[in-house]
Parts: C-alpha cells; structure tokens; sequence
C-alpha cells in the first residue's frame, strides 16, 4: 500500500475510534447501568458533559472531512499518483486530523480552538495541494 493510502486507513481507524471511545462507550456504559434508554440520545437535543458534547463534533468533523480526503487519495490512486509530495502531503493529514480531534476534545478554550483550527487548516491546505496534483496530472 501507498503512503496515502495507509493515511486513509489511519484517518478511517481514527474516526472509528473518535465514536469508540468518546462517544460510544460513555452511551453503552449508561444504557447498561440503566442511567438511559437507547432512545434517550436525540441528537438535536444536547446531552452529557461539554466534554462529552466536544467529542460528538469532533466525530461529526471527522466524518464530514473522510469523503473530501478518501475522494483525493482513490483517485491518486487510480492515476498513479506515487509522486513524494503526493504521498507525503497526504500522510500529513492523518496527524494533523488527530491532533485537531484532541484539541477539540481537550478543552474548548480559545488556546485550544486557535490550535485546533491550525490543524484544520493544514488539512486544508493539504487538500488543496493534493487537489492541485491531481488536476496538474488530469492536465497532462
């Protein structure tokens, strides 16, 4: 596999474990205890701890983001793209999408919300290098 393509399966597996074990185990946990009903989780409805509601967005985040990066990293893989800056750009995704979750996890202070929003934009710009690539190579 392709240094791209590890990072999608990093970015799938981190994902994953964002509803694992932020999400998903605290609502297992209090269904079983018999704390709530399966149902009780309405999502339009804010619940749980300010933690609790960070980490709901930071999954919400990644899941919005895991299209836009599997798009580009399919499709450099359908064209070939094993360039370094291709593959490098996009392995340098995967930790800053990590360290974007954390921070939005950690704390909701303005501190962590500038350090978060660094971590996105290096996503961001690594879409768009990527983007970039990918046109570049669709040009030839």
């Amino acid at each position: 596999m392709s240094l791209s393509q590890w990072a999608l399966v990093g970015f799938a597996l981190w994902t994953l474990s964002v509803v694992l074990f932020t999400v998903g185990f605290p609502r297992i946990s209090a269904i079983l205890r018999g704390e709530a009903k399966p149902s009780s989780f309405d999502a339009s409805v804010p619940h749980g701890s300010e933690r609790y509601r960070r980490s709901m967005r930071a999954h919400a985040n990644c899941v919005e983001n895991l299209p836009i990066f599997a798009s580009l990293v399919l499709l450099g893989s359908l064209l070939g793209m094993s360039g370094e800056l291709f593959q490098i750009t996009a392995f340098a995704v995967l930790p800053a999408r990590i360290l974007q979750s954390v921070a939005h996890i950690a704390s909701g202070r303005s501190r962590a919300v500038l350090v978060r929003f660094v971590f996105f934009s290096v996503q961001l710009v690594a879409f768009a290098l990527m983007g970039g690539l990918l046109v570049a190579r669709g040009l030839r």
